[in-house]
């Protein structure tokens, strides 16, 4: 049963979702700076409170003692001291509420007057941003087309070519005389056949940018995807005097996947693998059944990547080397998100001198128990 699997999250649906995370840390960073401000300022009033009574205290006892040792009556100047302190106390509590609810009111009239310029100014944004999208649409529809009509023109050339290539092979005469041609006629198939992968490269990468590249999984053996690959790039590795081989823990291995994007993914790292392998190393392919779904290794004895490296190599058009004009940097970059679509992790291991791994991991949902 096929299992449409998830496709990759378009760039601008990351962007809507960085904005909303930041704009709501924005906003309880504010709402946090705004209380921690209101707080300040009401320790300051209340350390001026505290001070402005300990002084008035002072006075009045500075003033009692005074009416303690004058010869006036003392009951009836305690009484009139007494009644005119309650007053006193009553005008100032008053003035403080009115200062407090004066506060209050000010702070109010503020949060409503600002209020409105963050929401103002996110819809400004909003606004040119959507304007911003609709260019940025119409010019990737365009560009999508663009490169859909050449990409239909280019390979049906190219599929000239190949059966013109192939018809000289044929009809190249017998013995060393037709050897030379048919020699060409091979040559102008691979470069053919690497033109019309780099086309499907370019292809993949608009469908990756605008969200549409997806997955459909099916049930299949994911020991006989690995025996296909291997034999599909056998030659290759003879010819360049490598041994590509094998491990498979268990025969079949049951699980769900896109047979089509595995086949891509694995062409690129056994590819690359030998690619990047001298003369008189080897490659090792294996898949296994382990905790959480299937792990696929690709493995060699190259030359190995710098450690530092080992992140960058998955991004668009990146090179380990900027010499290498080998590839355009795109096929590491579309294992990554083939890879994504499954729901699965790629990563890489190496050391300089000690070859590199390439792993790739399909979880539970994409491998089946067996």
């Amino acid at each position: 049963m096929a299992v449409e699997g998830k496709k990759t999250k378009p760039e601008r649906v990351q962007t809507d979702e960085s904005l909303r995370t930041e704009r709501a840390k924005t906003d309880r960073e504010l709402a946090r700076q705004q209380t921690a401000i209101e707080e300040d300022a009401d320790e300051v009033i209340d350390r001026a409170r505290v001070s402005a009574d300990a002084v008035l205290a002072t006075a009045r006892a500075k003033e009692d003692q005074h009416i303690e040792q004058a010869a006036a009556p003392v009951t009836a100047t305690t009484t009139t001291v007494v009644e005119e302190r309650a007053l006193e106390d009553e005008v100032l509590r008053v003035e403080r509420a009115a200062a407090d609810e004066a506060l209050r009111q000010e702070r109010e009239e503020s949060a409503r007057a600002l209020s409105p310029l963050l929401p103002m100014e996110r819809e400004k944004t909003d606004r040119h941003l959507l304007t911003e999208r609709v260019r940025s649409d119409d010019a990737l529809s365009n560009r999508d087309d663009f490169l859909g009509i050449v990409s239909h023109d280019l390979r049906n050339l190219l599929g000239a070519i190949v059966m013109s290539s192939a018809l000289l092979s044929k009809r190249a005469p017998g013995g060393d005389g037709g050897k030379a041609t048919r020699g060409e006629t091979e040559r102008i198939q691979r470069y053919a056949a690497r033109m019309n992968r780099l086309i499907g490269d370019l292809l993949d990468v608009a469908s990756i940018d605008s969200g549409r590249l997806a997955v459909t999984r099916v049930g299949g053996d994911a020991a006989a995807l690995v025996a296909e690959m291997v034999e599909m790039y056998r030659s290759s590795a003879s010819a360049k005097g490598l041994d590509l081989e094998m491990e498979l823990a268990e025969r079949p291995l049951a699980a769900d996947f896109d047979h089509d994007r595995m086949v891509q993914v694995l062409a690129n790292l056994i590819a690359n693998a030998i690619k990047f392998t001298p003369s008189g190393g080897s490659v090792r392919v294996r898949v296994e059944r382990a905790e959480g779904g299937l792990l696929f290794c690709v493995s060699d004895t190259g030359p190995g990547i710098p450690g530092d490296m080992l992140e960058n190599i998955f991004k668009r058009f990146w090179q380990v080397s900027e010499n290498d004009r080998r590839g355009v940097g795109l096929g590491l970059y579309i294992v990554r998100s083939i890879v994504d679509a499954h729901g699965g992790k790629v990563w890489a291991e190496s050391e300089l001198g000690q070859g590199s791994r390439f792993y790739v991991t399909l979880p539970d949902s994409a491998a089946a128990k067996g």
